[in-house]
């Protein structure tokens, strides 16, 4: 007889702006270059979805600390499957005839600019995304367990480390080796994994806001003591 599985409150909404924030980031972010200036560093150029692609493993790291590894994997599938889609869509659009006319003699181009991404740079950017993700959900759900649920901030900083490292190291060796000179890639690949990872430090108090008001909300606090960490499934 099959155990009915709970509902909660705020899970599918956690994962629509999961979804949501992951597409935008991909699909609007990533078209455009940035620059960013900090203190004592100076002035630096970066792609502009630097600043929304981590709230991603926020909401990851929320997801697992509060639902557990297995309700965050079925987010990270969703999400997968969501820019799939949506690279493919891109892909279709583009390569549709435009209608003979002024405008569209101007706005395909622009179309293409922003949506016509090479397919090497879109399955880095589905590979790193995967990857990196599945691994922040694995450290953070392990650290849970080894810290007996203490030290939430060592756990959300440490796991979004790991995470940040693999995607950036796959989505810039994946889509530009080759492509950019090496010492550009490895200075870009390094300079957007702590920027990552510092947005990650500097979200702890509404991670720790969060977390709670869900632990209360949901009365779940899920730790990972025998979940099958296997990322293809999405049994819970």
């Amino acid at each position: 007889m099959s155990v009915p599985q709970r509902s909660f409150r705020y899970y599918d909404l956690i994962m629509a702006a999961f979804v949501c924030v992951l597409l935008c980031s991909n699909f609007i972010g990533a078209a455009k270059q940035t620059v960013l200036t900090l203190p004592f560093v100076g002035t630096l150029t970066v792609g502009a979805g630097v600043l929304f692609f981590p709230v991603t493993y926020f909401f990851g790291d929320v997801l697992t600390e509060v639902y557990g590894y297995a309700r965050d994997r079925r987010v990270v599938w969703a999400g997968f499957a969501a820019l799939l889609f949506a690279s493919f869509m891109a892909w279709v659009v583009v390569s549709l005839p435009p209608a003979p006319n002024a405008f569209m003699a101007q706005f395909q181009g622009q179309l293409e600019g922003v949506f016509g991404n090479a397919w090497r740079i879109a399955i880095a950017s589905m590979l790193a995304y995967w990857c990196g993700s599945f691994a922040n959900s694995y450290v953070m759900a392990k650290m849970k367990v080894m810290t007996a649920g203490r030290w939430l901030w060592l756990r959300a900083i440490g796991s979004t480390a790991v995470g940040e490292a693999l995607d950036s190291l796959l989505f810039y060796g994946c889509a530009f080796y080759g492509v950019w000179a090496l010492q550009d890639l490895i200075e870009v690949a390094v300079l957007e994994y702590f920027l990552k990872t510092f947005w990650e430090v500097l979200a702890t108090p509404v991670t720790y806001w969060m977390v709670r008001a869900l632990k209360r909300i949901e009365h779940e606090d899920h730790y990972d003591r025998h979940t099958r960490f296997t990322p293809f499934s999405l049994d819970v």
